[in-house]
């Protein structure tokens, strides 16, 4: 039995509610994937709602609370604030492909203290708090999620994210990195839906190279919450004891506690 703590109850009460436009708004876009008028407009209305709507529904949760949608470049050391992604995966949402998430973690003095990853099109909502477990939302009871089990590195499934832009000389470091060691390998195109496929053990590794903190932060912590080891792969010890100490880098892993050498090639 999962249990969910006032602020968890409200963080994903707010998700929920904020995202609520986005159904009619996804089934619009994937209606309009075949029509010859430009569409751009109407994804940056959506992302923008949502974006609208959180700042709202997250102020009353934690009126004094910092409201941080732009990627920052490590979590605040002093004060609270919700890192927030609108839409991770937006590229996927402006296509009508159903992997897309809304990010919320909510992090105190430097500290991730909780996160939820909703997914609306598929009604998939995850969450994670320090010290309390991770989760997946059930109609009765929540599953509890945890990472897997598996220690056969030949059969490691891996997915990744790479958030530099092509061609550059860092998107091809960063592509050198997944394809030594990934046998398989998937890019889902949503950072945060990624590291909830790691915590709920549908995959083995998961890697974002190059991607923005808010919504890696809210799926770390899932993962971590799960029993699974996070990992900064451009610092000397890649695996040092507090989260919050992987968050300085843009390129971060996250994996079940059986593959520390397999990730050790990545870095």
């Amino acid at each position: 039995m999962s249990y969910l703590s006032p602020l968890l109850t409200m963080m994903v009460n707010a998700v929920k509610k904020s995202t609520s436009n986005l159904d009619r708004d996804f089934s619009e876009i994937e209606r309009l994937q075949s029509s010859v008028r430009p569409y751009q407009n109407f994804v940056a209305n959506s992302y923008n709602k949502v974006a609208q709507n959180l700042r709202i529904e997250l102020g009353k949760i934690k009126p004094d609370a910092a409201f941080v949608e732009k990627d920052v470049p490590s979590v605040p050391a002093v004060g609270s604030c919700f890192l927030v992604t609108p839409i991770d995966g937006l590229s996927n949402f402006s296509r009508g492909i159903p992997l897309f998430a809304t990010t919320v973690a909510y992090c105190e003095n430097g500290e991730v203290k909780a996160s939820v990853v909703y997914n609306r099109a598929s009604d998939e909502l995850y969450f994670a708090e320090k010290g309390n477990g991770s989760y997946k939302e059930g109609f009765r009871n929540h599953e509890r999620l945890r990472v897997s089990s598996n220690k056969e590195e030949a059969f490691a499934l891996i997915t990744s994210q790479i958030g530099y832009a092509a061609p550059s000389a860092e998107f091809e470091k960063a592509y050198g990195r997944i394809s030594k060691v990934a046998l398989q390998s998937r890019t889902l195109g949503a950072v945060s839906v990624a590291m909830a496929c790691a915590a709920a053990g549908k995959a083995d590794i998961s890697v974002s190279l190059g991607n923005g903190l808010n919504a890696v932060v809210a799926g770390l912590l899932l993962v971590k919450e799960a029993g699974g080891y996070v990992y900064n792969l451009d610092a000397k010890e890649i695996a040092p004891a507090k989260l919050e100490q992987i968050l300085v880098s843009d390129n971060l892993a996250a994996a079940n506690n059986n593959m520390e050498a397999l990730i050790k090639k990545l870095a």
